[in-house]
């Protein structure tokens, strides 16, 4: 009898406890729960601690309400210019009704996939292959558009789509590695010619600067010889000058007569004698007579007297230094420093050149 009653004691105790288990239900954080009663929709529980009536109601589901991250696997689309391309896209979405997400649609996140497919075959079938390549942001605002006015219904707002990845054939890759290849290629060459041309223009440049320097080098160089050479000439003249006045001073105070006329005569004979060509000797008319002068002083010469008489008298031939013309030689030094001062204003770069070449200096 105590058997049968402590059997009874546990099948109620197993039944409390079921009944129990039956009636708290809790429903986790950022989740909803979907109560039935008899497989129709009863209410929605919140998260927390929930008591419903047991075998009567049942939490049939439980809808994530928080946002959601899909990521489908990729689509062949084809372009406008009859090319296919494989898209891979990423769904950011989040559940705000419920009991819509729950009896609206069968499975949403299938739902989701199948409409970003069709509506991404739309908008990818307008747009050329280069447009779909560099157009993400409008695939991406489109997709968007559609799918929130279509997904409004079933209790979720799709908050962004991404397009993960565009991939054309291996063939249309190649082409356009091939064209990147030969657009850079192009760049490069068009870089190097570029770099030639200044290279050749600043070497013309160079070589204009070095040509208008050493023109105007040598222009200073001929003008200092020159003025040097002029000097130097004047110098000579001045010297020659007075070597003669020296000697026909010398003369003057020697008071020759035709005795020294005689002798010079004899001196001057072998200097006429010599050269292997001299055939004919011309002899002055007066070389006889100054012959004759030596055996005999009966005769003289025309024009030089026997004997000087009288007192001596001394001709002044002015300074025995040479002298230059000051006035002269300051006029063509101010035209050498003119012409330097020319020579230093072409050496700066991007100077205009005078419209007339620098007046000559005056010699």
């Amino acid at each position: 009898m105590g058997g049968i009653i402590l059997a009874l004691l546990v099948i109620l105790a197993v039944l409390v406890i079921t009944t129990l288990a039956k009636t708290i239900k809790i429903i986790p954080q950022a989740r909803v729960g979907i109560v039935e009663r008899f497989g129709k929709f009863q209410s929605k529980r919140d998260p927390g601690l929930n008591a419903v009536i047991p075998f009567v109601d049942k939490v049939r589901y439980m809808i994530d309400m928080r946002e959601q991250v899909v990521a489908f696997a990729p689509q062949p689309v084809i372009t406008e210019d009859n090319l296919t391309v494989s898209i891979d896209t990423v769904i950011y979405f989040q559940v705000n009704d419920p009991v819509a997400a729950t009896y609206e649609i069968a499975n949403y996140i299938q739902a989701v996939e199948q409409l970003t497919m069709t509506t991404l075959r739309n908008i990818v079938g307008g747009m050329t292959l280069e447009e779909t390549l560099t157009s993400r942001e409008q695939i991406n605002s489109g997709l968007s558009i559609v799918l929130d006015e279509a997904t409004g219904r079933w209790g979720i707002k799709v908050k962004r789509v991404e397009i993960k990845s565009i991939d054309p054939p291996m063939s249309i890759k190649d082409a356009m590695e091939k064209q990147m290849r030969a657009d850079r290629d192009k760049r490069a060459a068009i870089l190097t010619a570029e770099g030639q041309r200044q290279s050749a223009i600043l070497s013309a440049e160079g070589n204009k600067q070095s040509a208008i320097l050493n023109a105007e080098g040598q222009r200073e160089s001929q003008i200092l010889a020159a003025q040097a050479d002029r000097e130097a000439a004047i110098l000579r003249a001045q010297g020659e000058g007075q070597a003669i006045q020296t000697v026909f001073q010398a003369i003057h105070d020697g008071r020759p007569d035709q005795s020294l006329l005689a002798y010079q005569y004899l001196q001057m004979m072998p200097k006429i004698a010599e050269g292997d060509a001299n055939k004919v000797w011309i002899i002055p008319s007066e070389i006889g007579a100054a012959l004759e002068g030596l055996g005999s002083t009966m005769n003289s010469l025309k024009g030089i007297p026997d004997e000087v008489e009288g007192p001596l008298k001394r001709v002044d031939m002015g300074s025995a230094e040479p002298t230059l013309d000051l006035e002269k030689s300051s006029s063509a030094a101010a035209a050498v420093e003119e012409a330097l001062a020319e020579a230093k204003e072409a050496e700066a770069p991007n100077r205009p050149t005078p419209a007339e070449p620098p007046a000559e200096p005056t010699v």
